[in-house]
């Protein structure tokens, strides 16, 4: 994964954050930031973990 990939997915997971944290202070809906901080996680996850493999003819 290249860096710029790796910082701009950090960057999405802070802003994430604090979308959440607003979220609990009754700022923006609570059930709008949940989801877009397990997105932010789940597509950092899944680019930390995807590797280009070779599976055969």
């Amino acid at each position: 994964m290249k860096k710029v990939t790796v910082t701009s997915l950090l960057c999405l997971i802070f802003v994430s954050f604090f979308l959440q944290l607003l979220g609990i202070m009754h700022v923006i809906p609570l059930y709008v930031s949940s989801p877009i901080l397990f997105l932010s996680f789940l597509v950092f996850i899944y680019g930390l973990r995807y590797k280009k493999r070779f599976k055969g003819f």
